[in-house]
């Protein structure tokens, strides 16, 4: 799992059936500082999470599971699963 912030959102008319009704947000990974790590990216979001919001992200086989079992073929690869109430160190 991976911590990130959410910066912005990707608005898709067209794109693959198993991405149709979700929300797809643009998000900086960071510290647990909060201070940004590499670059942006686009995650799925199937928890709700607005813009500002610090998130959990998964990538790969983890982000593909994220998606409701209906789906055969997801295309998935980040999905955001848990939204951050706080940072504890």
């Amino acid at each position: 799992m991976y911590m990130a912030k959410v910066v912005g959102s990707v608005v898709s008319t067209q794109k693959d059936r198993s991405l149709v009704g979700r929300k797809l947000m643009i998000v900086q990974p960071v510290n647990s500082d909060g201070q940004a790590v590499r670059h942006e990216e686009v995650a799925a979001d199937s928890v709700g999470a607005g813009i500002g919001e610090y998130v959990l992200l998964v990538r790969g086989a983890g982000a593909r599971r994220a998606t409701p079992e209906e789906i055969a073929k997801d295309v998935n690869d980040c999905s955001i699963v848990g939204i951050i109430d706080r940072f504890d160190k």
